[in-house]
């Protein structure tokens, strides 16, 4: 890959990348981190999702790795979980299921990991609350300019794929940014998408700009045809 090309020369304005893809094998590290330097070198924005998947590799071996890897990353992205297992920082007041998720000893873990790495310009995650396979309460959060801000909550949101709900709201989450929008607009536009997502089958989006706008001006998480 030419990363100089696609970033210096074709201008790519943000890298995406993750957890999943970096613990595929010991070259696919060493891809994502060309691929962030090279993307920092042209002042391109950067976002990490920690994803941490155990099938793939063990909490030992991702917080190793992700050491290589975090200062090269602007926007950082993972649930609790993520954080415990790819980075080493414990959520305080959960329990080794972590079914619940204190919101504000969640934020207290955000604020040590900004302190850690202080070149972090913004840290997002989504809340999730399972009331049944079918019914979920949604959300999400933001850090950003050390301050946090909340989405807006979708209350029994009414599920069909769960599957890509994350990755619509990281979505989102660079479109926000992208677009000039304010914190709370950005988390909000991410919540809004991951929700949106969540209302049709696959990992894919199927969903407009204005039916995102919609929902996350507070309309219906339902699709508008």
């Amino acid at each position: 890959m030419d990363w100089k090309k696609l970033f210096n020369e074709q201008g790519a304005r943000w890298l995406h990348t993750g957890g999943i893809f970096t613990s595929l094998s010991e070259a696919t590290a060493g891809t994502v981190i060309a691929a962030l330097k090279a993307a920092n070198e042209a002042g391109t924005i950067t976002s990490y999702d920690l994803n941490f998947r155990s099938k793939l590799w063990s909490s030992e071996k991702a917080i190793a790795t992700t050491r290589s890897i975090i200062n090269n990353v602007q926007v950082l992205i993972g649930n609790e979980e993520d954080f415990q297992k790819v980075l080493g920082f414990e959520v305080e007041g959960t329990d080794g299921n972590l079914r619940e998720l204190p919101i504000e000893a969640y934020k207290r873990m955000v604020e040590k990991v900004v302190k850690a790495y202080p070149h972090i310009k913004a840290v997002c995650t989504t809340l999730r609350e399972v009331k049944s396979g079918l019914i979920n309460n949604w959300g999400g959060i933001l850090w950003c300019d050390g301050q946090f801000v909340e989405a807006r909550q979708f209350k029994d949101l009414e599920i069909e794929d769960r599957v890509g709900g994350g990755d619509g709201f990281s979505s989102g989450i660079a479109y926000g940014f992208l677009s000039g929008m304010s914190p709370q607009d950005v988390v909000n536009f991410g919540a809004a998408h991951g929700a949106l997502l969540q209302t049709t089958r696959g990992d894919t989006s199927q969903v407009t700009l204005d039916e995102v706008m919609h929902v996350m001006k507070g309309g219906s998480a339902r699709i508008q045809r």
